[in-house]
């Protein structure tokens, strides 16, 4: 996607934060994507494909704090090869969408929500905090720049993905980096089912582990992501679509599908109840698992965090206890699973097919991101 390098001179913009103040410098591109150009992109933008044309970059000193917070055009980023990031990892990232609403207003979803997480991150990775406010102005600043990048078609949205990398220069493994660069950049995507929401089938890993307790596992560091992507190519290899994870100490607890939380639907109509994989170290705290858990009792579905194991998982759906399994998360929302296979098992959920609760759940959380159910609770923060 062509983006423009060249900036116009820099613009002051004040941003007062809930602890601290930073001067945004915005330097808007002389070389806009051309409206057209624009257009076509947003009526088929993919995931992940194309990028807006600006970023965000804020810089972090162990002397300075945060500072240097500015716009500016999207453009590679120069590193020293020695930095920090490229041979210790020190990185981690969070993943939010702003939606545009039907009276033309852009919206993000819990975004301090992503902020604190961020921060549980960092704190894990042993990096800097960054002031949940200062997180948000930068997503704020960002999106209004490029707001008409916001697409205006239901199911659509831009992508926002804050990262932090280490950029010290240095190949000492004795302490943290003492640099930072807190980057968000914005990519269009669309439907995460193009075809219709299908069930997808999944593959029990026991010779791969995501994370481990005491390890890096409820941090959204990409070392966990690169680890896990052997399973998952396992898993096509044997005909499936994703991965599930079980924990590192028996290989029979269920943890997470792919990079999903893992949601287990008991009985139905009335009687349905809600059971996730409990938070324990090991697990991604996903907000849109959060929220599943907070609009299930209010639609008359209890839920719940426990444990579940490979046998009670087969044993439920074989008895009919368990009557619809899925995966959440922000791309997808809810991906449905049909079919579980191992190494010496094999099982459906249900009658293959989406179900009832958990497209219930899909849609009332849609609704209320993109603002045709009321938000009760809060959850949507208006940009632009």
């Amino acid at each position: 996607m062509p983006c423009g390098y060249g900036a116009a001179p820099a613009i002051r913009e004040r941003i007062l934060t809930m602890s601290t103040t930073l001067d945004f410098d915005l330097r808007p591109s002389e070389r806009r994507t051309p409206a057209a150009e624009r257009e076509a992109v947003l009526a088929d933008p993919g995931w992940g494909q194309y990028f807006t044309d600006h970023m965000v970059t804020i810089r972090y000193s162990a002397e300075s704090g945060w500072h240097d917070a500015r716009l500016e055009p999207y453009a590679p980023l120069a590193m020293d090869p020695a930095s920090q990031v490229f041979h210790y990892a020190q990185e981690l990232f969070e993943g939010l969408k702003a939606y545009r609403q039907a009276d033309g207003s852009i919206v993000t979803f819990r975004p301090y929500m992503n902020a604190a997480r961020m921060n549980r991150s960092a704190r894990r990775m042993a990096m800097p905090e960054i002031p949940e406010q200062l997180f948000v102005d930068a997503l704020e600043v960002l999106v209004r720049a490029d707001r008409d990048w916001v697409p205006d078609t239901q199911g659509h949205s831009l992508y926002l993905r804050p990262f932090m990398i280490a950029t010290t220069r240095a190949l000492g493994v004795n302490r943290p980096a003492q640099e930072y660069l807190f980057v968000v950049i914005a990519s269009p995507s669309g439907n995460y089912y193009s075809g219709g929401i299908k069930p997808v089938s999944v593959w029990l890993s026991r010779d791969y582990t995501r994370a481990a307790p005491g390890g890096t596992g409820e941090a959204k560091f990409g070392g966990n992501y690169a680890a896990s992507f052997a399973g998952q190519a396992e898993a096509v290899e044997q005909g499936c679509d994703q991965v599930v994870w079980l924990d590192a100490v028996e290989h029979r607890w269920v943890e997470e599908v792919g990079s999903m939380n893992l949601m287990f639907v008991y009985g139905s109509g009335p009687d349905a109840r809600l059971l996730t994989p409990a938070l324990t170290g090991t697990l991604l705290p996903g907000i849109t698992r959060d929220s599943m858990l907070r609009l299930a009792p209010d639609l008359g579905i209890s839920a719940e965090e426990g444990k579940i194991s490979i046998e009670e998982w087969q044993a439920g759906c074989e008895s009919g206890q368990i009557t619809e399994v899925f995966g959440c998360g922000t791309a997808a929302i809810i991906s449905p699973v049909g079919h579980v296979k191992g190494t010496d098992r094999a099982w459906s959920i249900g009658d293959g097919e989406p179900g009832e609760v958990s497209m219930r759940l899909r849609e009332e959380l849609i609704g209320i991101q993109y603002g045709s159910r009321p938000d009760p609770y809060g959850w949507v923060h208006g940009i632009a």
